[in-house]
């Protein structure tokens, strides 16, 4: 049990080997799992819990709290609430505090009883004595059912994901912030990129509160939290940049001499290019380019007449993240035939782009292509400059 202010502590967990979450998400940092106890002069509260195979570890933070009457549960995912039955069965008197989205969730993936909830509304608040919890529904950051819980006396939000990064780290709050941005970022990316309308709304329903710190429920906290809410207006809302992002896999060679023409092209135009080699990339590298990626670029070969499997997973990657780029290019080589543009272009009805026309050749690619390849860059360019897009 950790202070981090007067009678409000950290209770959660480190993960440090963890590399992958979800199955699908790299963690190449580990990640955290905050829990806080907030102690008023009248009434416990538990926000939120850690992942079930920290529960003991939870539990003997909580060795000496003799009581517990609230579990605050902002978000239903297991990794949040996944040991809150075990919280329950140490503390039986303790009633769950959720969404009326996330009850039923609650109730069937961890089989928590009916008559253990109590619904709360948004803006509803909760006295605890000298403390007073304000629960702040904050939907799709990232599941339907999610809330941020305010804590008015001591200006702390409890953001939940929002605002989180996967950092494991034996400093509670934020000391190196340039990796904290980064981690942040990509956590941005892998996981509320795709709901960035809403988020802009979260973020103006969020603004109302006078913030001191942000505790989110992954990584550090941030006792200078101004940085951070700045940021994530910058991901969600700001404009595309002068930036092409090019997932690509080349088998034998032919894709990847494409590749790097068009590169040196792009580049001697003045437009960076992030390539991500996607026999060997880091996803989420990938996925923290396409935040600011004003073109998409797939390069792949054709396999069995249609795009290589991880150039259609790239795409189907993109289609689910729904960048904010605004043109998207195939370029690639190919043996003797096939439907590669028409089947990538049918994985990416999410994309709200104008396709530019794709670059094909039979095999090594001749001074024809390589033209090509020049052209595709000067459009590219011209539609960057045109659209205004930042340096």
């Amino acid at each position: 049990m950790k202070a981090i202010a007067k009678s409000v502590y950290w209770v959660g967990a480190v993960h440090w080997d963890r590399r992958l979450f979800d199955s699908l998400i790299p963690l190449p940092d580990g990640t955290t799992y905050n829990a806080y106890l907030i102690q008023g002069s009248e009434k416990t509260a538990l926000l939120d819990a850690v992942d079930p195979e920290f529960a003991q570890t939870l539990l003997a933070s909580l060795d000496g709290v003799e009581r517990i009457d609230y579990v605050v549960s902002q978000h239903a995912e297991q990794d949040h609430s996944g040991s809150i039955p075990q919280v329950l069965a140490r503390y039986p008197e303790a009633k769950v505090m959720a969404t009326a989205k996330a009850k039923p969730m609650l109730m069937d993936l961890l089989h928590i009883p009916e008559d253990k909830f109590v619904v709360v509304a948004d803006g509803e608040s909760l006295s605890l004595g000298d403390k007073t919890l304000r629960f702040i529904h904050t939907p799709w950051a990232h599941w339907p059912e999610t809330m941020s819980t305010y804590l008015v006396e001591d200006k702390i939000l409890f953001s939940c994901d929002f605002l989180g990064s996967h950092i494991a780290s034996s400093d509670l709050f934020v000391t190196d912030q340039c990796r904290v941005h980064e981690s942040a970022k990509r956590y941005f990316a892998e996981i509320m990129m795709p709901f960035r309308s809403i988020l802009a709304k979260n973020l103006d329903k969020l603004a109302a509160c006078d913030i001191g710190m942000i505790a989110p429920s992954h990584g550090q906290i941030y006792d200078n939290p101004g940085w951070i809410v700045e940021a994530y207006r910058e991901w969600v809302s700001a404009p595309p940049r002068n930036l092409v992002a090019l997932p690509y896999v080349s088998m034998h060679g032919s894709t990847g001499r494409m590749v790097d023409h068009l590169t040196a092209a792009l580049s001697a135009k003045g437009v960076q290019v992030e390539l991500f080699n996607l026999a060997v990339t880091d996803i989420g590298k990938l996925a923290m380019a396409l935040v600011d990626a004003g073109t998409i670029l797939v390069g792949t070969p054709t396999v069995l007449a249609g795009p290589h499997p991880l150039a259609a997973y790239a795409a189907f990657l993109a289609n689910a993240l729904r960048p904010k780029a605004q043109y998207l290019s195939i370029i690639g080589s190919y043996g003797w035939g096939g439907k590669t543009v028409e089947t990538l272009a049918s994985m990416i009805p999410n994309l709200k782009v104008e396709v530019l026309d794709p670059v094909l050749c039979k095999g090594l690619p001749k001074q024809d292509t390589l033209e090509a390849l020049d052209r595709l860059a000067d459009t590219i360019a011209t539609k960057h400059r045109e659209s205004g897009f930042r340096n």
